[in-house]
């Protein structure tokens, strides 16, 4: 009988470490504007048509 495998779990303590050692090693937090993605659109629409035709 195999043992399931351990669910991995992130807590707040484990994000502020890796952020701190993030930071730490010369990385940078960007603030992007509310309400933007902070990506490029690469191409047009990707909206899908639902509609059965």
């Amino acid at each position: 009988m195999s043992k399931k495998p351990v669910k991995a779990t992130l807590t707040t303590a484990m994000i502020e470490e890796q952020t701190a050692a993030f930071l730490k090693s010369g990385g940078v937090v960007e603030q992007v504007v509310k309400g933007k993605s902070g990506q490029y659109a690469s191409s047009g629409s990707k909206q899908v048509n639902l509609k059965a035709s």
